[in-house]
């Protein structure tokens, strides 16, 4: 370490040091309090609320997602304080948290939270915006209340502070790639408890690709008997055949669709909506591995174990658009979600050039080229999943030959391809992998665990602006939402995952809650300081290497 970075860790010590020592100590007239995305409007007042046995939290109507929204302070004081904060209709005194549905505000997910010395009262218009607030509450309170045994001593209080809030974009979300590493059903749980913390409100459940097909298909079995499973798994960098190293033991898994079907429920719960990505027509050599018919070759196929773009795709013929609607038939019906993922990413052209089946669907179509067959394919494939009640999202790639109607582009490959799809009045989610691709480096590659390449800091994921200049206002309504990726080829474990997850995740949650305007990158540090401490109550593994990180021109 350099003089200059030890200063630097040095004195992010000292700050952090008394960051968390005076947490919930706000000086009276300051703007700012430490919760992650920042609020919208905020003022901090003296004194603060005590919670204790007595404190109950009040409902203006009996309502289960009312219930679910409010009943997070219960779990969290059951398990850390030993005493439960009853959920009740009606009271009177003080020591209450008074929550109410109030259907003129203007924004779904709007609250607002007035913390006084003898109650709390919190206004939404729906559900989420009070489970919202209670997350608000709870990066408030000392960070001992994410313990799952009781704590002594403890004094659980907030300061008073009078707060109105509301997202920038109604999709703020985070990706897990589960097919090139299987995550368990509870590691996933916990991976959607820690957005909806930071008020994220999509989880993008990456599920088929090459190396593992993850969902069971009743109708198709072998997707996952065979398609679930590989035999050996690349080791090390991605390098020439000569040189690579394998790992000859099986891996796999995959989730039952009654797992699939308790997740929903365990994400609804946290107002989280999820949504399944089935990767077409490429990243398909697990599908392929388990039923080769829908190939241009014919196999035969085993599941990948190498990373990267492979050639084989599903084929055009007539029979496969029957297999996927076979296979999108029954995800529609498990997932209550309005949009279903199809990927439509890196599909190499080359076997539906060689195909006499695709070259004829050209000609029948009265297609241009391969490009226009790969709009051809996503379009009729949109078409199905309208009649059942869905849209699809797709990777910007799907701009290739003539988007499809309705589509919605989740643009990776920079911000390029999200401009264009806006340009042409179609919704847009930014996710462009030069900053929120949580798989890439976040610190010196000598000193972190292996990852697939790139840099990504945590200044630069809080830097990005999803909402690019050369938009008009009318195009600029499009851009609905920002999301966070985390590709798997180089995590093979969820302590890892959450490592290269967090904290730069907290930075996509503020980036998609809080106005540009608004950021400012030393008090976020300041901020993420201290809700480190719940993380650490939390046992969660997350990277620290942001206090010593050289500061670069692009954070101001």
């Amino acid at each position: 370490m350099n003089k200059m970075n030890k200063m630097k860790f040095l004195f992010y010590v000292f700050v952090s040091a008394i960051l968390c020592f005076s947490q919930n100590i706000i000086a009276k007239g300051s703007s700012e309090i430490n919760i992650i995305p920042l609020p919208e409007k905020c003022k901090i007042n003296s004194g603060s609320f005590v919670f204790n046995e007595k404190t109950k939290i009040v409902l203006d109507v009996k309502n289960e997602d009312l219930i679910h929204a409010a009943s997070i302070l219960n779990e969290l004081f059951s398990s850390a304080a030993g005493f439960t904060i009853p959920v009740i209709e009606q009271a009177s005194g003080s020591g209450l948290i008074v929550c109410k549905l109030n259907p003129s505000l203007t924004n779904d997910e709007l609250y607002k939270l007035s913390i006084k010395k003898n109650k709390i009262q919190i206004e939404a218009k729906k559900p989420q915006g009070i489970f919202y607030a209670m997350q608000s509450i709870r990066q408030l309170l000392p960070p001992q209340i994410e313990s799952n045994q009781k704590i002594q001593n403890i004094k659980w209080e907030v300061p008073c502070v009078e707060i109105e809030d509301s997202p920038r974009y109604i999709y703020r979300g985070l990706m897990l790639d589960c097919s090139r590493h299987f995550f368990t059903k509870g590691e996933v749980k916990q991976y959607i408890d820690l957005m909806a913390f930071h008020k994220m409100n999509t989880f993008h459940w990456h599920l088929t690709d090459d190396q593992g097909w993850r969902i069971e298909i009743k109708k198709y079995p072998k997707l996952t008997t065979v398609g679930g499973y590989r035999n050996r798994t690349l080791e090390g960098a991605y390098v020439s055949p000569s040189k690579r190293k394998w790992d000859n033991t099986v891996y796999g898994g995959f989730y039952t669709q009654e797992d699939v079907k308790e997740i929903i429920a365990y994400a609804k719960k946290r107002f989280v909506t999820v949504i399944p990505e089935i990767e077409l027509p490429g990243h398909a050599i697990a599908a392929l591995a388990a039923y080769p018919q829908y190939s241009c070759s014919g196999g035969p196929f085993e599941v990948e174990g190498l990373w990267g773009v492979h050639n084989d795709i599903f084929c055009s013929r007539e029979e496969t658009f029957e297999f996927l609607e076979g296979i999108l038939g029954e995800v529609s019906e498990l997932f209550p979600s309005q949009y279903i993922h199809i990927g439509g990413d890196e599909a190499p052209k080359l076997r539906w050039k060689r195909c006499y089946s695709c070259q004829e669907r050209i000609k029948k179509e009265g297609l241009k080229d391969e490009h226009e067959l790969q709009s051809y394919f996503v379009t009729r494939i949109s078409k199905f999943l309208a009649s059942k009640g869905k849209r699809i999202i797709g990777w910007d790639e799907i701009l290739e030959g003539g988007l499809a109607p309705d589509a919605t582009v989740m643009s990776w490959q920079g911000m390029k391809g999200g401009i264009e799809a806006a340009k042409q009045n179609h919704d847009v989610i930014m996710a462009p992998n030069s900053y929120v691709y949580l798989d890439y480096y976040q610190a010196n590659p000598k000193t972190e665990p292996h990852a697939i390449g790139g840099y990504l800091p945590i200044w630069k994921v809080y830097s990005c602006n999803p909402t690019p200049k050369e938009l008009t206002p009318d195009e600029a309504k499009h851009i609905i939402g920002f999301q966070g990726n985390l590709w798997t080829e180089y995590i093979k474990t969820f302590s890892h995952a959450l490592y290269m997850a967090y904290p730069r995740a907290a930075a996509v949650a503020e980036v998609g809650w809080t106005a540009d305007s608004q950021k400012n990158y030393d008090k976020f540090q300041n901020r993420l300081m201290v809700i480190m401490k719940h993380y650490d109550m939390m046992g969660i593994n997350y990277n620290k290497t942001f206090l010593t990180e050289e500061r670069k021109e692009e954070n101001k």
